[in-house]
């Protein structure tokens, strides 16, 4: 394995570990709440504030031009991130972490294929390969595996 990827890959298996934790914490945020809707906001809330205060301090805050420039398509973020943060924090209670996490990963890797394969959003074009649809087989077993028992 190529040395220059382990630092990228292991922030992202850190922010693995970090979504699988998040989610149960914000179902008990919901549960105190009682509205898992205040609580996606809450979470996001926080997390804008943390992220704020960060670009603040590094001197990165976008200029008018800037944001006018950017593509539509690239404001929908927060809102699938929205829709993401308060769907886990409904089916976590329902299917445990486990099969909320397979089933977010089989929906990542599915999409990652098409998107991946047509070069949305201008990323290079990469092919669905047998490797890349085994691995998304793979996952679907695992989520299939998670709910049989």
């Amino acid at each position: 394995m190529n040395v220059s990827i382990l630092l990228p890959l292991s922030g992202i298996l850190l922010g693995g570990v970090f979504l699988s934790s998040q989610a149960p914490i914000n179902a008990a945020l919901a549960r105190s709440l009682d509205d898992p809707v205040l609580a996606a906001c809450i979470s996001f809330g926080i997390g804008f504030l943390i992220l704020a205060a960060i670009s603040v301090f590094r001197g990165s805050w976008p200029s008018g031009g800037a944001i006018a420039a950017a593509p539509w398509w690239s404001w929908l973020g927060g809102f699938l991130g929205a829709f993401y943060v308060a769907i886990v924090i409904w089916g976590v209670p329902q299917l445990g972490v486990v099969s909320t996490v397979a089933a977010l990963v089989f929906g990542q890797v599915a999409a990652a294929l098409v998107l991946d394969a047509v070069g949305a959003f201008g990323l290079p074009v990469q092919a669905i390969t047998w490797q890349r649809l085994l691995a998304a087989g793979l996952i679907l077993s695992g989520l299939v595996l998670s709910r049989a028992g």
